[in-house]
């Protein structure tokens, strides 16, 4: 383990899954019903420690670190485009057999781990979902605009150079940037420490319209969801994903359970063990 890791906040055994571009790191802890978590964009495995450490006693906890983040190799030749992140964390999950997941998604975790629900719809039982999307968004100006600014050669070179992902974006998008102490931070900082080290989340904001095709798929295929047990909790002062995305989400999931809360995109940060504590409460009422 790399000496900057909090081995009291991250206390977790790590495992590790030869893709055949690089090894991805991911943490599996507990026994009972699975529970998949999938972080987004500059994040990793770190997101969901306090889900992980209140579920585990009852749920196995699977929590992935793409190839380019966290603990995972992060190789020179990887596309780090979302569908092929989908494909290596599809391997990874047959490989472990699961039957019965809850997916826990946020960011770019929500196309990324419902694309894995969708391929297969009968090995996976519940869904929490938090801050995202799922659908071609060219066609949205806010998005848009985003994804050319931050998609273009310059903001490629500044996030690379720079880490200004880490550094600027992720601060902009908590409701309380207190929440974000430098320990914290360091946590999202350190796993990047060189140029090269950052094309995951670089390719990140150009995929948001490099990959419309994917993602305007997956929207089709939303049928293959429908029935499932849906919580959604939505950070309401998210300046990414408002009101729009959260009523799609509940159009989809008209029987969801919804919690709104006063935070920003990082809602795992923000609300700290008390979304765990929210999701045990979920699989409960739903045995």
């Amino acid at each position: 383990m790399p000496s900057w890791l909090d081995r009291t906040a991250y206390p977790f055994s790590s495992h590790w899954f030869d893709t055949g571009e690089g090894r991805m790191h991911y943490v599996d802890e507990g026994d009972g019903p699975p529970v998949v978590l999938f972080h987004g964009n500059p994040t990793w495995s770190f997101l969901y420690r306090h889900v992980i450490q209140h579920l585990a006693p009852r749920h196995r906890c699977i929590a992935p670190d793409y190839l380019g983040f966290g603990l995972s190799d992060k190789p020179a030749g990887f596309s780090y485009r979302p569908e092929d992140h989908a494909r290596h964390v599809h391997a990874l999950l047959d490989g472990l057999d699961l039957d019965g997941a809850t997916l826990v998604v946020q960011d770019w975790g929500g196309p990324i781990g419902l694309s894995y629900a969708l391929e297969r719809p009968e090995r996976v039982r519940r869904l929490v979902i938090m801050n995202t999307w799922m659908w071609a968004v060219d066609d949205d100006p806010r998005f848009a605009l985003f994804s050319r600014i931050l998609g273009n050669p310059l903001a490629r070179l500044l996030i690379e150079q720079f880490n200004l992902f880490v550094r600027v974006i992720m601060p902009v998008a908590y409701a309380d940037r207190a929440r974000l102490t430098p320990a914290i931070h360091r946590h999202y900082l350190a796993p990047l420490p060189t140029p090269a080290d950052r094309t995951g989340t670089a390719v990140f904001p150009r995929a948001i319209l490099g990959s419309t095709a994917w993602l305007a798929d997956l929207w089709r295929r939303r049928d293959h969801l429908a029935g499932k047990d849906a919580l959604i909790v939505w950070g309401v002062k998210d300046p990414a994903f408002r009101k729009p995305e959260l009523e799609r989400w509940m159009d989809l999931f008209p029987e969801a359970e919804v919690h709104r809360h006063p935070v920003g995109h990082y809602v795992q940060e923000e609300l700290g063990p008390e979304l765990g504590r929210l999701i045990e409460a979920f699989l409960k009422q739903m045995e």
